[in-house]
């Protein structure tokens, strides 16, 4: 049986700790593969995404995904951010709030040098018609 991790439940603690003190959540995340954000705002691998609901509508704080919709630049943008994904949740006017460290992602393709040694497969999908 898997332990629950513990970040789901606390990110949403932190948010309604700030919604409830009338503060502005901020989400920090490390942008991977598997992070749907505006490619355009990331600065260094991350990103940091305004919680408040003038920014995001339809806001989900799941146990394995964050989902919303917002507005970047006047584009409407759909967010999904693994749980895993998020280095940080913390209050804009003053910092208050938690870090984690990012969780470790799938594990990198095996590559080998050695014939008799076999390379590890991503598995993909195809499209049949």
């Amino acid at each position: 049986m898997n332990e629950l991790s513990t970040r789901p439940y606390l990110i949403r603690a932190i948010y309604e700790w700030c919604v409830d003190s009338a503060l502005t959540p901020y989400l920090a995340v490390k942008v991977d593969g598997q992070t749907e954000v505006p490619v355009a705002y990331v600065k260094n691998g991350e990103i940091v995404l305004s919680l408040s609901s003038s920014a995001v509508r339809n806001l989900e704080l799941g146990n394995e995904y964050i989902t919303c919709a917002g507005r970047f630049g006047g584009a409407s943008f759909n967010v999904i951010v693994p749980v895993g994904a998020v280095i940080g949740i913390f209050a804009k006017e003053n910092g208050q709030g938690l870090m984690f460290q990012p969780e470790d992602g799938p594990p990198p393709e095996a590559k080998s040098t050695s014939p008799d040694k076999q390379v590890a497969q991503v598995p993909r999908l195809k499209i049949v018609k």
